[in-house]
C-alpha cells in the first residue's frame, strides 16, 4: 500500500467531490496546539475552558464539599500541588459553534480517518451526539482509536515516510437521529470492480435485511455505477454506504485497500481472490440468523 492511497480516503480529499451524494457536513484544520492537547497524556485530562461555558456533562450532580478537596492550600511551596491550567481554543470554538448550528444544532465528529465509536459510552446519550465544542473534546480525548490518525495511520505502507500527516481535520457531519445502524453497508471495490458488500453492524441479525436484501443491493450497485465507476478514489479500496428511507444511497466513508481496513463478514484473502470482471455478481453478505 502506498501513502497516496491512505491520503485519498481522508475526508477532507473526497468529501468536495462527494458532497452531493453524501451527509452534510463542514470541515475545520486543527491547529497544531489542538492535536499535541489530543496527543499529551502527561498531565490530567482537563476539558478546554469554553467561552460560551458549555458543559460536555451537563447532568452530572456537583458536590461542593468533594470539590473543595481539590482546592490549592493558600501558601503551599511544593509546585507539583499546583494544579494544570485547563487550555483553551476560543477561535476554534467559535467556527465549530457555527458549523453546529448551520448543521441544525447537533453533529458526530470524525478526525480525517476515523471517528471516536469508541468513546460514545463517556457521552450523556451514549452516542456521538454532540452539540458543543466540550463534547466534541470529550469523545476525542476518550477513544483510542484516534491514535491510529494521530500516530499510525502510515504505518502499512511501504513507502512509509512518515508517523502523520501534515495536518489534521476535523470534520462535523450533520447528525440525524433516524438513522438506523441496519442501514449502513460496506462495500469494497478490486480493480475497479465493486466485489463485495458486508453489513457494517456485523454482529447484529436484523430480520429485515433478509426481506430486502436483493433491492439493497441492486439500490447498493448502481450507486456505485453513477457515481464511483471510473473508480474514485483509487483502484481499489472500500467505501461506506447508508441507504435512506427513500432509498437515496449516501457515501459516507472512504477507507484503503487493506491495511486498518476491517474486512467485516469476508476475510481478505476471500475479497482478494473476488473478481466481479467475468459476470460472477457481487458477494452480498448479511447476518442471516
Amino acid at each position: 500500500m502506498k501513502e497516496d492511497e491512505v491520503n485519498r480516503c481522508q475526508i477532507q480529499e473526497w468529501y468536495r467531490k462527494f458532497k452531493s451524494v453524501s451527509i452534510k457536513t463542514r470541515i475545520h484544520e486543527l491547529p497544531e496546539s489542538f492535536v499535541q492537547y489530543l496527543l499529551d497524556d502527561s498531565r490530567p485530562f482537563l476539558l478546554p475552558v469554553s467561552i460560551s461555558n458549555e458543559d460536555a456533562l451537563p447532568n452530572r450532580i456537583h458536590n461542593p464539599e468533594e470539590e473543595d478537596d481539590y482546592q490549592v492550600v493558600e501558601g503551599s511551596n511544593d509546585e507539583s500541588e499546583q494544579p494544570s491550567l485547563p487550555p483553551s481554543f476560543p477561535k476554534l470554538e467559535l467556527e465549530i459553534k457555527e458549523s453546529i448550528a448551520s448543521l441544525g444544532g447537533a453533529v458526530f465528529p470524525k478526525l480525517n480517518w476515523s471517528a471516536p465509536k469508541d468513546s460514545a459510552w463517556i457521552s450523556t446519550t451514549g452516542t456521538l451526539r454532540c452539540s458543543s465544542i466540550s463534547e466534541i473534546v470529550l469523545l476525542l480525548r476518550s477513544s483510542d482509536s484516534l491514535v491510529h490518525d494521530l500516530c499510525h495511520a502510515y504505518d502499512s505502507c511501504n513507502d512509509k515516510t512518515s508517523s502523520r500527516p501534515k495536518s489534521f481535520f476535523l470534520a462535523l457531519r450533520k447528525w440525524t437521529q433516524s438513522l438506523q445502524p441496519e442501514m449502513e453497508f460496506c462495500c469494497f471495490v478490486r480493480n475497479q470492480n465493486l466485489v463485495g458488500i458486508s453489513q457494517r453492524e456485523a454482529t447484529t441479525f436484523y430480520p429485515s435485511l433478509l426481506e430486502s436484501k436483493e433491492h439493497l443491493g441492486e439500490l447498493i450497485e448502481e450507486f456505485f455505477m453513477e457515481n464511483l465507476s471510473p473508480p474514485e478514489p483509487v483502484g481499489s479500496y472500500a467505501f461506506d454506504v447508508y441507504v435512506m428511507k427513500d432509498e437515496r444511497v449516501k457515501v459516507m466513508d472512504f477507507n484503503p485497500w487493506g491495511a486498518f481496513t476491517l474486512p467485516l463478514m469476508f476475510t481478505w484473502e476471500k475479497l482478494e481472490q473476488s473478481d466481479n470482471e467475468q459476470g460472477d455478481g457481487v458477494d452480498f453478505r448479511i447476518v442471516e440468523s
